[in-house]
């Protein structure tokens, strides 16, 4: 059976010990946070209310393995590091880019997915049309709080101003608005806006930019739980579990093996 869960407050205190697994055994529950709007890894569709994509296959397929059911528990990454310290889950399966910021607060299970940084305009833009076009004054970048995105931008535009927004879809509603020129997304993502809008030019940087590693994050300092994670992982990959999965959601270009 699956759970959907929509978690706004932190759970019970953080585990005793590192004592996850015996837990979630009684339990009976494996749960996972998840960003419902991220396409091909842990996305809603809107026209069936059902959620799809490699993570979703991959925290069902771990919830079997573990023999208990999956709870969904919707987060974001500008709430992920709270989620895990909260116990608000156990694992947090959406593709979370691993970052050292991020690792003085959470564990990293081995990589599932490598992608770099994509950029999203409006087809008929007057002035971008290449990568080269976007750090120049006068554009304005869009980034989603909380994502490696954020930092990386920080980083590298010279000339362009950086805004920074936290809210669901607001990214493209400020390109597709005219009030931004520009969004940084990853692979999935940027395939998402090229799939699904008829309005969206997805834009790949001559050479990778930020090549990143996305894995499981999890609660901090409870070894023998990342060792699970970590196993389940390395059977995915060698029974070919996680391949099937990213050919069914087309994500195949970046998959860690």
């Amino acid at each position: 059976m699956t759970f959907l869960l929509t978690v706004f407050a932190f759970g019970a205190p953080a585990q005793a010990a590192d004592n996850r697994e015996s837990t979630i055994y009684q339990r009976g529950v494996l749960r996972v946070c998840i960003w419902p709007d991220y396409y091909s890894i842990t996305f809603r569709n809107p026209r069936t209310g059902t959620l799809e994509g490699i993570d979703i296959d991959m925290a069902r397929a771990f919830a079997a393995d573990l023999g208990v059911s999956v709870a969904f528990i919707e987060s974001s990454f500008a709430r992920l590091i709270e989620n895990l310290s909260g116990n608000a889950c156990d694992i947090a399966m959406h593709a979370v880019g691993v970052r050292a910021d991020r690792a003085a607060h959470v564990a990293f299970s081995a990589p599932t997915l490598i992608s770099g940084i994509y950029a999203v305009t409006i087809r008929d833009h007057p002035t971008i049309h290449t990568w080269a076009d976007i750090d120049r004054p006068g554009i304005v970048v869009v980034v989603q709080k909380g994502t490696y995105m954020e930092p990386e931008m920080r980083r590298r535009l010279v000339h362009a101003e950086l805004r920074v927004v936290s809210a669901i879809q607001e990214r493209e509603r400020e390109v597709e608005s005219g009030r931004a020129d520009v969004f940084m997304t990853d692979y999935p993502y940027g395939r998402r806006m090229a799939d699904l809008t008829d309005w969206a030019l997805l834009i790949e940087p001559p050479v990778p930019v930020a090549p990143t590693a996305y894995a499981y994050a999890l609660p901090k300092n409870e070894p023998a739980w990342l060792d699970r994670v970590n196993r389940f992982v390395a059977s995915v990959k060698a029974d070919g579990r996680l391949r099937t999965a990213a050919e069914r959601h087309r994500l195949l270009p970046i998959l860690a093996e």
